[in-house]
């Protein structure tokens, strides 16, 4: 099972050789197994990948990251195929009812805005969670009232004082994009595999977004990754940071009664939804559970 996360962060040359990574660096040669790599992330602008690299590395089903400039994220390589019955699933996807879309985003809202609460019922912000309890219990077919927004608003609020919004240009900002990006990646890889197209949204729909499916996937994840961005240092965002973001995938969470590494319960999960909306049926959906 694979399980390592890759990240090159200096000049380099990846090539693939027997069955290997091969990373050829000044310092000398890093071989690593490809059945051992879950995520590759190339962090540097000066690094190369051979032709042959790549195409093990999707054939093997690696989710890998692009970074730019900046080193932040900015582009996913993804397999033209996940799966043998690939055009059969893709079928079925397009046909999905919206009555059962709009169930299964309800549960992935309520599910959200819990793991929410209970990141804020750590934080001691009681008051705020009580209010997020109160949207739980609001939340309409297909969150029509946006209780979704609304609890953000909340919740972000509780956690980094009430001037900060999501657009701001800062160094918890820049963390909270750099963890989602990893998420959203790993989700975008995972749904491939399943055989299915990550553009087909159940709820996000933007015409520009080629992974609207993973962004709503993802959203009871994303307090995993606000509670790594809490024990960070909020003055600057550097190499560090981003490495302690990166092991989040490594972490270890309750899923289906077993505890689970997060790269895992994300294939769980994925799997799980896919089976609620084929059989339309939202208790086949498997959510990890929050332990306080």
């Amino acid at each position: 099972m694979s399980w390592r996360t890759v990240v090159v962060k200096d000049m380099a040359k990846l090539d693939y050789n027997m069955g290997f990574l091969v990373i050829r660096k000044k310092e000398g040669v890093t071989r690593i197994h490809i059945s051992e790599i879950s995520t590759l992330i190339i962090e540097s602008t000066m690094s190369s990948c051979t032709s042959i690299l790549l195409a093990e590395l999707m054939k093997n089903k690696i989710n890998v990251l692009f970074c730019d400039e900046k080193h932040n994220p900015c582009s996913q390589l993804v397999p033209l195929y996940g799966s043998h019955d690939t055009s059969a699933k893709i079928r079925k996807q397009i046909t999905f009812s919206e009555d059962i879309k709009k169930q299964v985003w309800t549960e992935i809202v309520v599910e959200k805005i819990k793991n929410q609460r209970n990141v804020l019922k750590e934080r001691k912000c009681a008051e705020s969670a009580d209010l997020l309890q109160s949207y739980v219990e609001e939340v309409q077919f297909g969150d029509v009232t946006n209780r979704e927004g609304h609890a953000a608003k909340v919740y972000f609020n509780a956690l980094f004082g009430k001037s900060f919004t999501r657009s701001g240009d800062n160094p918890i900002n820049a963390a909270l994009n750099y963890g989602y990006g990893i998420i959203v990646s790993t989700f975008s890889r995972e749904i491939v595999v399943q055989g299915y197209l990550t553009q087909l949204g159940l709820f996000h729909d933007n015409m520009f977004n080629q992974f609207n499916l993973a962004s709503d996937l993802m959203e009871p994840f994303r307090c995993l990754v606000d509670k790594k961005v809490l024990r960070l240092s909020h003055d600057s965002f550097e190499h560090d940071e981003k490495m302690q973001l990166v092991s989040l995938l490594n972490d270890e969470v309750m899923i289906d009664g077993k505890k689970q590494y997060v790269g895992n319960a994300i294939k769980i999960y994925v799997r799980s939804v896919f089976e609620a909306l084929n059989e339309e049926d939202v208790s086949l959906i498997k959510f990890f559970k929050y332990e306080l």
